[in-house]
């Protein structure tokens, strides 16, 4: 499997020879037209400009007449400019309303609240009266058996697929994504709909490849249209035609439409569910509460780039989303900052896990970033070794985790 090359771009001949004559004949045309309308426009004008006489009129110039007098030019209203208006009023204004300028508006006190939640009140995008709602609801909808992979799939279920062949799969499209410049909402989507597919479905290894850009399709198109996701849609969709020739032209396009409408019957056109990415926002987040010791935005690439490299690995298909996105914040703190514990109660309480639960999980990630597993993959790690990236996959953490980090804390 391969990234193709562009195509080059064919231009048609220059058609401005061909259409010179075609050109001034439309342009005395159009020449004759304006003056028609022009001749229309003034006879119209002149008809609006007579005056009418109704009754009304007949009658003042009666009463006139009998006045003997002519028509007596009506007396002009003065007309006053805002800024000409007697000060008076203002006086009034400032008097009234200098009772309530010795009240000082009363604010909402901040104090005792995290620094996340103040910066989401802030954010009417972010719902912050309705966050910890919502959260419980893509906990609980993480944790549907129709929405997650089935655990040890390869082994129960495939028989010409291995674990190695996934991660090669899923390492070629991390760079399909980068190279139509899909959200990552995308390829994480994409990612779910192959390991639920996969989970129930046994598939030979020539098809993975037109199963796993049958999968982007549908995700492509489900970041541009289902509510989940609106908010980091694809503003231009690859079509078909894109992952056919992505893949060499290895498929057709009757191919591609059929698998993708296999994967859509087979996922009961239930396209939406919470993924590690979902989560991750909310708990990187969290995470920034001390910038300083954490920056900002490589803490943000630091995640994302920890997460992206769980999808390559087969063993966190067994974790739930919310898990492997904590995971990830932890090893994150941790490579960025080895003084300080990665876990703080915080984090605790925003992603309901203790280091406890993460701890296996923790183990994983850890191993991919010091490439323990999944050496030979090396998309994710080359993209995110770009300066945009704040060269993320550059920083190597020490090879072992101190035993106090990984405690829960005292109730």
């Amino acid at each position: 499997m391969h990234l193709a090359l562009y195509k080059p771009l064919h231009l048609p001949p220059d058609p401005s020879h061909s259409l010179s004559l075609s050109f001034s004949l439309s342009l005395s045309l159009l020449n004759l037209e304006k003056e028609r309308r022009g001749k229309i426009g003034r006879a119209m004008a002149d008809k609006e400009n007579c005056v009418r006489i109704t009754r009304a009129v007949a009658k003042r110039a009666a009463a006139a007449a009998a006045c003997g007098g002519g028509e007596q030019p009506r007396a002009k209203r003065k007309r006053v400019a805002l800024s000409e208006l007697p000060l008076l009023s203002n006086a009034a204004v400032a008097v009234s309303c200098s009772d309530r300028a010795q009240s000082k508006p009363r604010l909402r006190s901040t104090k005792g609240r995290n620094v996340a939640e103040t910066e989401e009140i802030d954010d009417p995008q972010l719902c912050p009266h309705y966050a910890a709602d919502i959260y419980g609801y893509l906990r609980s909808m993480e944790a549907e058996e129709k929405r997650r992979p089935m655990a040890g799939y390869i082994e129960k279920i495939q028989t010409d697929v291995n674990p190695n062949m996934r991660g090669i799969l899923v390492d070629w499209l991390v760079e399909v994504a980068e190279e139509y410049k899909l959200v990552p909402d995308t390829l994480y989507l994409t990612i779910s709909y192959i390991d639920r597919y996969l989970s129930f479905n046994s598939i030979s290894r020539q098809r993975l490849q037109l199963l796993g850009v049958s999968a982007m399709l549908i995700a492509s198109y489900a970041s541009s249209f289902h509510p989940l996701y609106q908010k980091y849609e694809e503003i231009s969709p690859p079509n078909v035609e894109d992952f056919c020739y992505i893949t060499d032209n290895t498929y057709t396009k009757k191919q591609v439409i059929e698998m993708e409408g296999d994967v859509l019957r087979f996922l009961k056109f239930e396209m939406g569910n919470p993924t590690i990415k979902t989560f991750l926002r909310r708990f990187t987040k969290a995470a920034e509460e001390d910038d300083e010791e954490y920056p900002r935005l490589l803490m943000e690439f630091m995640g994302c780039y920890l997460a992206e490299l769980s999808l390559l690995e087969y063993q966190c298909v067994q974790f739930l989303p919310s898990i492997v996105a904590a995971s990830a914040v932890f090893v994150a703190r941790f490579a960025i900052n080895q003084e300080n514990p990665p876990w703080s109660k915080k984090l605790q309480q925003y992603t309901g896990y203790k280091v406890s639960e993460l701890r296996e999980c923790i183990y994983l990630v850890h191993d991919l970033q010091l490439k323990r597993r999944g050496s030979n993959l090396t998309a994710v790690r080359e993209k995110y070794k770009q300066h945009r990236f704040k060269c993320a996959s550059c920083i190597i953490p020490p090879a072992v985790i101190p035993e106090s980090f990984l405690e829960d804390f005292g109730e």
